[in-house]
C-alpha cells in the first residue's frame, strides 16, 4: 500500500468536515476527484475506510487507524515546512563558531549575548579553533563561521573585514622597558614573554615582530586567561603583547605601561571568514554587525 501526504490529508479532512462535499471544498478540489482519490485509496487497502450510508460520513475501524496516522504525522510535516521556510527568510538557522583567536574570547561574549535576544531561534555554539583546523572545517560546513586575522584565498570563503587592532606591550610600570616611547624586536631578548597558550605562529607578536627578526626572547611562559597575565605582568614576572581592545583597562592604571611594537606600531585587522553562500543571511549579517558594534566600543574606551 503506497500512502501518500495527500492521503493523509483527505481522510482527516473528511472526517472533520463530515462530508465529502465540504472536505473536497476545504481541500480545493471537486468532489469527484475526491470520490476517485478514497476509491483507489480503499483499493490499495482492500477495505472500505468509511462507513457508508452514515450522516455525517463516518470512518471504519481501518480509516480510523488511518485518521490516527494522519494526526501524527501531518502536524510533524507542517513543522519541518515551516522550519524549512524560516531557514529560507533567514530567521532561524545554525551558527557554530570557531575562533583562532584567543583573547576573542573576552570580546566576543558580549557580542553573542547582544545577538541571542534579537535571534533565539539561531543555534549557537563556539568551538575555540586552536585544536584543530577552523577553515577546513568551515569549508567541510563543520562549523559556520570562523574568526581569524589570516585571510586566504580558499574556493567557496568570504572573508569579511570585522575590525583593525594594534598589538601592544605590556609591562609593570616598574620595569626598564617601560621608559621607552616603544618597542623593538631586540627588546624582548632578555625577556620573559607571557603568552597564552597557542602555537607561536598564531601569536602576532612572533608571527608579525619576533619571527620576521629571528629574535628569540629568553623564555616564554604561558597562561590561559587574559586576568593571569596582566596580574603576572604585574609581579614583574615577565612581558607581554595583547591586542589594544584586551588591554583597554589598564591604560588607565598605575601598575602597568602600553607602548607600541615597533616606531609605527602594528596594525592587524580580524576577519569573519564564512561560506559564501550564507554570507547574506540575515542573523550572519546581524551577527557580523554586533561584533564590529562592539569592537568600535571597545576601542573606544
Amino acid at each position: 500500500m503506497h500512502i501518500e501526504f495527500r492521503h493523509l490529508r483527505t481522510i482527516k479532512a473528511i472526517h472533520e468536515a463530515g462530508g465529502l462535499a465540504r472536505a473536497a471544498d476545504q481541500l480545493h478540489i471537486t468532489q469527484s476527484a475526491l470520490s476517485h482519490q478514497v476509491k483507489g485509496l480503499e483499493d490499495q487497502a482492500g477495505v472500505e475506510l468509511f462507513v457508508r450510508r452514515s450522516k455525517p460520513l463516518k470512518l471504519s475501524a481501518a480509516g480510523m487507524r488511518l485518521l490516527r496516522l494522519a494526526d501524527q504525522v501531518l502536524p510533524q510535516v507542517e513543522a519541518t515546512l515551516a522550519e524549512f521556510g524560516a531557514l529560507r527568510d533567514g530567521s532561524t538557522g545554525r551558527l557554530h563558531i570557531a575562533i583562532e583567536c584567543h583573547a576573542c574570547f573576552e570580546w566576543l561574549f558580549p557580542v553573542l549575548e547582544q545577538f541571542r535576544r534579537t535571534w533565539p531561534d539561531v543555534d549557537v555554539d563556539i568551538r575555540p579553533g586552536l585544536s584543530f583546523d577552523a577553515l577546513p572545517a568551515l569549508m567541510k560546513e563543520e562549523v559556520d563561521l570562523v574568526v581569524s586575522s589570516d585571510p586566504e584565498d580558499l574556493p567557496g570563503v568570504d572573508f569579511v573585514e570585522l575590525f583593525d587592532y594594534a598589538p601592544v606591550f605590556v609591562a609593570a610600570s616598574s620595569h626598564p622597558l617601560a621608559q621607552k616611547t616603544y618597542i623593538d624586536a631586540a627588546d624582548f631578548r632578555g625577556e620573559t614573554l607571557i603568552t597564552y597558550p597557542v602555537e607561536r605562529t598564531r601569536l602576532d607578536v612572533f608571527s608579525q615582530l619576533l619571527i620576521p627578526a629571528k629574535v628569540e626572547p629568553a623564555g616564554v611562559r604561558q597562561a590561559e586567561l587574559t586576568a593571569v597575565i596582566l596580574l603576572l605582568v604585574a609581579s614583574n614576572r615577565g612581558v607581554s603583547v595583547l591586542p589594544d581592545w584586551v588591554v583597554r583597562e589598564v591604560k588607565y592604571s598605575s601598575d602597568y605601561v602600553t607602548r607600541p611594537l615597533t616606531k609605527d606600531g602594528l596594525t592587524r585587522r580580524l576577519y569573519a571568514a564564512v561560506r559564501s553562500e550564507e554570507r547574506d543571511k540575515p542573523y550572519m549579517q546581524k551577527l557580523i554587525e554586533l561584533a564590529r558594534n562592539e569592537a568600535r566600543k571597545l576601542q573606544s574606551i
